[in-house]
Parts: C-alpha cells; sequence; structure tokens
C-alpha cells in the first residue's frame, strides 16, 4: 500500500514538471513569412547596395538591421525562368521553364507553366498549416488554363495581373487584377494610385485584415517595379525637381515608391502585432533592364560594378539584392558572401515552417546562414536560359549558359562558341577572360553546361538557329 502511495505522489510530481515546463517552454510557434520580389532591381538600385542617388530608406534600414547578402543569384536573366526556380526550388537547367517562351512546331513561341506534379512555394507552405497569399505578377502559367495561375498552385488568396497568349485564346486588360483565378477582379486606375505597387499594397493589407490570428501565414508580395512596361505612375512629383529625362525620373520614382511600399507592410504587420515573428525576405528576379521609353541602366550605375543587364548570364544580369531579416533570430548588421541563390529559398521556407524538404530541389537551407552559423554551400551553380526567338533573331540559337565554381565564373553563349572565364575574385566586371590560362577549369565549366542539366518541352539543348523573327511568319 505504501508503495503504491509512493508510485501515485512520483507520479504526480512528474506531471507537475511536465506541465511547468511546458508553460516556461511553449513550442516554438511558426514565423509568418513576407516575401518580397522586386521586378527588375539591378545589383546597384538600392543605397545598402552602393546606390548614391534613387534613395530607399527603408530597405536600407532593413538591411542596418538585418542580413545582406553579396554572392546571391536569382534563378535566371529572365522573369518566367528565374520565378520557376524561385517557386520550385529547382535550378535553372533542371527546370521546365527556361526561357519568357519556349519553342514548339510552326515556329510557336509560346509561354510554359509549371507542370502539375512540381510542388511550389504555396503548395508546400499551405501543406505545412500556413495561410497562404500571393499578390501580382505570377508569369508562370497558361494564360487560358485557369487551373496554372497561382489560385490553383497554392495560394489560397490570389490577385494577379494576366496577358493573352499570341496564338488565339483569351486576351487580357493588363491592368485587370484577377482575383483567386476569375472568382472577381479590380481594375487598377493609375489616377487613384501612386504606382501600381501602392495598389497592390492596398490589397495586401486587405488580405492581412481577414487572416485567422492563431495560424501563420505567407504572403508572396511580387511588385512590379522598376519594370520598364509600367509607362505611367501617378505620382507626377518624386524627383521632378532634379531635371533628369523623363525615363530616368520615373525609373527611379518607381523605385523609391517600392521601398515606400515595403515600409508601410512592415508598418502593418507592426501594428497588428505581428512584425517580430515574421521572416522578412526582399530580392529581385533578375538584373536591371534597358526597356521602357528611353532608360539606360547606366544612367543611375543600376548594375554597380558588373557586366550585362537582363537577359545576360554574366553576374549584371543575375546576381541580385538579397535581404533577409527577422527580429531576434537572423544576424543583424553584417554582410554574407555565402554563395547562394533562388533554389535556396524553397529548402529554407521548409525548414522555417518544419517540414521536410521536397526532394525535387537541389537547393540548400540558408536557415543556418540566417542564424549565423556555419553552412555548406554550392560546389558550383549554374544557369541555362533561351531567348525568346519571337521578336528577334537567334544566330547562335539564343542559348545562353553560364556557372560559378568558386570565385571562378564561366559564361557560354551558344554551344558553338568558346567558354569564356573570369575569376570573380580580381575581375569582378567579368572584363578579362583567362580561359587560355585555366583549360581545366574551362574543362569543368564545360562539363556541367552538358551534363548538370536535364530536357525539358520547348527548350532544345542549344537552342533554336533562326536568321528570322518568327513573328513575322504568323502575320
Amino acid at each position: 500500500m505504501k508503495r503504491l502511495i509512493f508510485l501515485h505522489l512520483v507520479a504526480i510530481l512528474l506531471l507537475n514538471a511536465c506541465q511547468n515546463r511546458a508553460k516556461q517552454d511553449p513550442v516554438p510557434q511558426k514565423p509568418n513569412i513576407l516575401f518580397l520580389l522586386a521586378d527588375d532591381l539591378g545589383y546597384g538600385e538600392l543605397g545598402c547596395y552602393g546606390q548614391e542617388v534613387i534613395q530607399t530608406p527603408e530597405l536600407d534600414k532593413l538591411a542596418q538591421n538585418g542580413l545582406r547578402f553579396t554572392d546571391f543569384y536569382a534563378g535566371n536573366a529572365v522573369c518566367s525562368p528565374s520565378r520557376a526556380v524561385l517557386i520550385t526550388g529547382k535550378s535553372s537547367s533542371y527546370n521546365t521553364v527556361r526561357g519568357n517562351s519556349g519553342v514548339f512546331n510552326d515556329d510557336r513561341w509560346m509561354r510554359v507553366a509549371l507542370k502539375k506534379d512540381e510542388m511550389t512555394l504555396g503548395e508546400m507552405l499551405k501543406g505545412a498549416g500556413y495561410q497562404t497569399g500571393f499578390i501580382g505578377k505570377w508569369h508562370l502559367d497558361d494564360p487560358d488554363d485557369i487551373s496554372t495561375w497561382a489560385y490553383n498552385r497554392g495560394f489560397d488568396y490570389a490577385v494577379q495581373e494576366q496577358w493573352g497568349s499570341r496564338f488565339g485564346g483569351i486576351q487580357y486588360d493588363e491592368q485587370m487584377h484577377w482575383i483567386n483565378g476569375k472568382q472577381d477582379s479590380v481594375y487598377y486606375n493609375i489616377n487613384e494610385w501612386e504606382c501600381k505597387d501602392d495598389f497592390r499594397t492596398n490589397l495586401a493589407f486587405g488580405y492581412l485584415d481577414k487572416i485567422q490570428k492563431d495560424k501563420p501565414f505567407f504572403l508572396f508580395m511580387s511588385f512590379r517595379a522598376p519594370h520598364g512596361h509600367e509607362y505611367e505612375i501617378g505620382n507626377k512629383e518624386i524627383y521632378s525637381e532634379k531635371g533628369w529625362p523623363a525615363a530616368e525620373r520615373l525609373h527611379a520614382a518607381k523605385i523609391t515608391l517600392l521601398d515606400k511600399q515595403v515600409g508601410r507592410l512592415l508598418n502593418k504587420l507592426d501594428e497588428m502585432g505581428e512584425l517580430e515573428n515574421t521572416l522578412v525576405i526582399f530580392t529581385s528576379d533578375n538584373g536591371p533592364h534597358r526597356e521602357g521609353r528611353g532608360h539606360d541602366p547606366e544612367f543611375f550605375n543600376s548594375n554597380g560594378e558588373l557586366r550585362g543587364i537582363k537577359r545576360d548570364l554574366f553576374e549584371g544580369g543575375i546576381r541580385v539584392p538579397m535581404i533577409a531579416w527577422w527580429k531576434g533570430k537572423v544576424t543583424a548588421g553584417i554582410s554574407t558572401n555565402h554563395l547562394s541563390g533562388f533554389q535556396d529559398i524553397l529548402p529554407t521556407l521548409a525548414e522555417v515552417a518544419g517540414v521536410e524538404i521536397p526532394v525535387q530541389t537541389i537547393g540548400i537551407s540558408l536557415l543556418p546562414v540566417l542564424f549565423g552559423e556555419e553552412q555548406a554551400s554550392h560546389e558550383s551553380m549554374n544557369w541555362e536560359f533561351q531567348l525568346d526567338g519571337w521578336s528577334r533573331t537567334t544566330p547562335d540559337g539564343g542559348f545562353r549558359q553560364s556557372a560559378r565554381i568558386g570565385e571562378w565564373k564561366g559564361v557560354r553563349y551558344g554551344i558553338m562558341n568558346e567558354t569564356q572565364l573570369y575569376n570573380l575574385n580580381d575581375d569582378i566586371s567579368e572584363t578579362n577572360n583567362v580561359a587560355e590560362d585555366h583549360p581545366e577549369i574551362v574543362k569543368q565549366m564545360n562539363d556541367i553546361f552538358e551534363e548538370k542539366r536535364a530536357e525539358t518541352p520547348g527548350f532544345p539543348y542549344g537552342g533554336v538557329v533562326q536568321d528570322y523573327k518568327a513573328k513575322d511568319r504568323h502575320q
């Protein structure tokens, strides 16, 4: 009897100890995730990356209080294939999408959608118990197939713009923003907003006002700035005193107004009491553009010291800003030269959400890097890109490849051309081709170009040799 009483007392004490420990050490709450993606923002277009003219105080402050990456790479050199890497974790030479358009029978250059069996960031995080929202530019779909739109690829709430296909199908007004597929829509009126990102940030506020407070959220803000095809904005005053050409004033204004929206979003989360438990990541889908109506990327030194712009696989086309902030978690106020890129975002967020990293990715989680810990880096990274032959000739196939191994960078434009080699430690601007001095490293680059890849419909190895513009054969 005494033994039973003793065992009962021990059980009570153990139960109380467990309850007390549970009160003292609660299970960590999954953080919210705010992912901010600029469209064509160059490596040198933020103050924290060396910009001296365009004002970006909110992002500079985010970098000052967070972690700034110096050697971070977009998934590719133009929007669709770059975003495909980001959303699937599959690098560009294994991804389904390797250009804004793929080529099919009869010179039909068409958009290529992600495959249904490729898990997206939204699907992964939704499965991990997150509320998932997407606002902005998706560009990973077939415009005539709603099942490929963001709403049906893992996002509970999705607002996206849309463009029609080149070969019939539904034609769309680019200013219309479609909600949850086509369940609803909202029109962007330039006269009512400072810019398109101002409009989209208000849509984000509406989403945040409706989220459940007891569940974490993942909000993917796919901004418009500073893409050249936003030809006008509502704010006519910003930088008007500078005397710059109109195209340059517009470009700078879009970047500063983008910066303003980041500040608005962070303030909104702070007011909601959600900011302290939110991982914030900011980056760009590729390097700076030479588009719009007269913008010159040299005017503001948009790529810094880097060679190349959007559609180039030199550093200026693919090396992009990357800032991470998470109060009390991310190492603050420093930079890292950890070699990383878009394929690393999905495994990173998998670890943040506490789920298994999908086998489709060859990315490496950056979570240890965010926490100031050691993490293995990529032995090599490589990119494969197909120029769209619809409105341009492609005498070398329009096929571009590059790779990085440590400090070495290899670039090959057209499989019949020689591989160029640069030492980025000595020559970040890629001006001195040292291929003749290092044939063994050139061979490593060529082996990567030929072996670290897979075939995919619409993007044949070597590209498509055309001495004509495909659109001329369809007029």
